[in-house]
């Protein structure tokens, strides 16, 4: 499993970040204080609150791919 912490600043990001996410077959979760939905749901996401940053939880013991594609969001 790997963890890090994303920004999602606008309506666009959130599309880009869910099209992402959907091209692979690993589970992945969002969670944001005590609330904990999937990354490949668009109103899951819109439920959080966006103005704070997101915990990403992987679930794929090889998730380099993944993580290249993600770099555009993830927080340094």
């Amino acid at each position: 499993m790997k963890t890090f912490n994303i920004m999602l600043n606008s309506i666009n990001d959130v599309k880009n970040f869910v099209n992402t996410v959907n091209k692979y077959d690993f589970d992945v979760d969002l969670t944001s204080g005590r609330y904990v939905v999937d990354a490949k749901s668009i109103m899951g996401i819109f439920s959080l609150d966006l103005s704070k940053p997101i915990k990403v939880e992987v679930f794929s013991d090889e998730p380099g791919a993944f993580m290249d594609e993600m770099k555009a969001f993830i927080l340094e």
